[in-house]
C-alpha cells in the first residue's frame, strides 16, 4: 500500500527535493509551504505521515503540533529544523512529534527515519488489533457486515475512530448503536482509557446532574462526600450518551457547555474542571423533529451531529441475517452446552422473512432462546418461536401484487422475488441460495436461465 505524506516547510528548494526522494522511495507525497494550509489538508484527507519543519512565518511547527493535539488529531510528525538544540527537540517531542531531524541530512538519512515511523505504525495498528481480539474475546459484540449499508457503517466508524470529533449514531431501537460506538473507542488511541456507557433516558430527572457532572460535599442533603461525575469518571477515553434525546432541558444546556468548554463543574463547587472526553451519542428519536417541536435544542445537535452514523434497520439488510444468526448461535454453543450448531433450510427462511421490529437485539434474543430449548443439532422452523415462523398474508416481507388470477404468472413473479432474495442474502454465492430455497444447485441455474437473472453458468 502507499503510504501518503505531507511535507511542510517555507523552502521550495528543499521541498522539491522531498518530493524526488521520497517519490522514488515509493511514498505519496504533497507538499505545502505552510502550517496553514497543512491543516486545511489534514481536514478533508488522510495522511500517514508528515515532516514539519520547526520555523516557519506565521504558524511554526510547534504551533502546528499544538492544533493537531488540541483537535485530536492522530498523525505522525517528524519535525525538520536547521537551528536545531537539543531542547527544541524534547519541547517538539512533548508536543506530540514523533521524531526531530536537524537539516541539512541525506536522503538516507530521512528515509531511514521514515522507515522508522512505519513501522512503529505498523506495530500501533497491530496492538490495536491485538487489543480488539482480546476485547472479542472478553465480550465487547462482533460487528457483522455483509450488506453494502452496513459495511459503510463500519468503514466510516473505522475512519473517524483516530479523531476526537463528536459523533450521532441514530437508528432504530435494537440495531446496534452502542456496538458502534465500541468500535469507534476500541480503534481509537483510547481504547486502553474508560468507556462509559449512559442511558440518559433511565437516570431519575432529579440526580442527572449530580450523576453527570458530579457533586461536592454538602452540595445536598445526601452529599456526605466529594464525588465524580460520570463525564470524568470517562477521563480520557468517551462517554457514550445512549438516548440523548432523553435529556431533559437543563441538563441539555449543562451538556451543551461541557462540549463547548470541555470542562465540568461539580454540583455545589465553585471551580470548573478540564477534561478530555471524547463524547459519542446515539438515539433512535428524529432530533430534527425534536427541535421543530421544541423539545430538543438546536445548538446542542450541531454539537453532537459533527459526524454522523446512521445504521439501517435489520429488515433493510436481509444479507446480514443468515451471518448474524450463524454467529449467535455459535456463540452460545461456545458459552452452553447447547446441542444446536446450524439452522435448516426451512429455519433461515423464516429468519429471512421475519421483519424484526426489535432488529438485531430481537434476532439475539430469538437465537438465545432457541439454542436454548433445541435439543438437535440443526434448528429447524419448527423450533422457532410462532412470531417469526407464521407469516401473515398481507406480511410486506412475501407479499406480491396478484397479476389477475394466473397461478403460472404469479408463481414466475414468487419465484423470481424468493430466487432475488436468496441471492442478494447469500452475497450470489448460488451452492448457499439453492440450499436456502431447498432446490438443487442444477434447478436453480435453470430457473436463472429462464428468469434472466444473472448468468448461470
Amino acid at each position: 500500500m502507499e503510504l501518503k505524506v505531507l511535507v511542510i516547510d517555507d523552502e521550495p528548494g528543499l521541498l522539491q527535493m522531498l518530493q524526488v526522494v521520497l517519490g522514488r522511495a515509493g511514498y505519496a507525497v504533497t507538499t505545502v509551504t505552510s502550517a496553514v494550509e497543512g491543516l486545511q489538508l489534514l481536514e478533508r484527507n488522510r495522511f500517514d505521515l508528515c515532516l514539519c519543519d520547526l520555523r516557519m512565518p506565521g504558524m511554526d511547527g510547534m504551533g502546528f503540533l499544538n492544533v493537531l493535539k488540541s483537535q485530536g488529531v492522530a498523525l505522525t510528525v517528524i519535525v525538520m529544523s536547521a537551528y536545531g538544540s537539543g531542547d527544541d527537540a524534547i519541547a517538539a517531542m512533548k508536543a506530540g512529534a514523533y521524531d526531530y531531524i536537524n537539516k541539512p541530512f541525506q536522503s538516507d538519512e530521512i528515509l531511514l527515519t521514515l522507515r522508522k515511523a512505519v513501522e512503529r505504525e505498523q506495530l500501533k495498528r497491530e496492538n490495536i488489533e491485538l487489543r480488539s481480539k482480546v476485547s472479542r474475546q472478553a465480550g465487547v459484540p462482533s460487528v457483522i457486515a455483509r450488506s453494502e449499508s452496513m459495511k459503510r457503517v463500519v468503514a466510516v466508524a473505522a475512519r473517524i475512530a483516530v479523531f476526537k470529533s463528536t459523533v450521532l449514531i441514530t437508528g432504530e431501537s435494537g440495531t446496534g448503536k452502542e456496538v458502534i460506538a465500541r468500535l469507534i473507542h476500541e480503534a481509537s488511541d483510547r481504547s486502553r482509557k474508560p468507556f462509559i456507557a449512559v442511558n440518559c433516558g433511565a437516570i431519575p430527572e432529579g440526580l442527572m446532574e449530580s450523576e453527570f457532572f458530579g457533586h461536592v460535599k454538602g452540595a445536598f442533603t445526601d452529599a456526605i462526600g466529594n464525588r465524580r461525575g460520570l463525564i470524568e469518571s470517562a477521563g480520557g477515553g468517551t462517554l457514550f450518551l445512549d438516548e440523548v434525546g432523553e435529556l431533559p432541558p437543563i441538563l441539555q444546556v449543562k451538556m451543551l457547555r461541557f462540549l463547548q468548554e470541555s470542562e465540568v463543574r461539580k454540583v455545589g463547587d465553585t471551580k470548573p474542571v478540564k477534561v478530555d472526553v471524547r463524547v459519542v451519542a446515539a438515539t433512535s428519536r428524529d432530533l430534527e423533529q425534536e427541535i421543530a417541536k421544541g423539545r430538543f435544542r438546536e445548538d446542542l445537535f450541531y454539537r453532537l451531529n459533527v459526524v454522523p452514523i446512521k445504521i439501517p434497520p435489520l429488515r433493510t439488510r436481509l444479507e446480514d441475517i443468515p451471518p448474524l444468526a450463524d454467529h449467535f448461535l455459535q456463540r452460545m454453543k461456545e458459552r452452553t452446552s447447547c446441542s444446536a450448531d446450524s439452522f435448516a433450510p426451512d429455519a433461515m427462511r423464516a429468519l429471512m422473512n421475519h421483519q424484526w421490529p426489535g432488529n438485531v437485539r430481537e434476532l439475539e434474543n430469538i437465537v438465545e432462546r432457541v439454542a436454548v430449548m433445541c435439543d438437535s443439532q440443526v434448528v429447524t422452523a419448527a423450533d422457532l418461536p410462532d412470531s417469526v415462523r407464521m407469516l401473515s398474508p398481507c406480511d410486506p416481507a412475501i407479499s406480491l401484487p396478484l397479476e389477475g388470477l394466473s397461478l403460472k404468472v404469479n408463481q414466475r413473479a414468487l419465484e423470481i422475488s424468493l430466487i432475488s432474495r436468496a441471492l442478494e442474502a447469500t452475497g450470489g454465492n448460488r451452492t448457499h441460495a439453492a440450499r436456502i430455497l431447498e432446490m438443487s444447485h442444477r434447478a436453480l441455474l435453470y430457473k436463472l436461465k429462464e428468469y434472466g437473472l444473472g448468468k448461470a453458468e
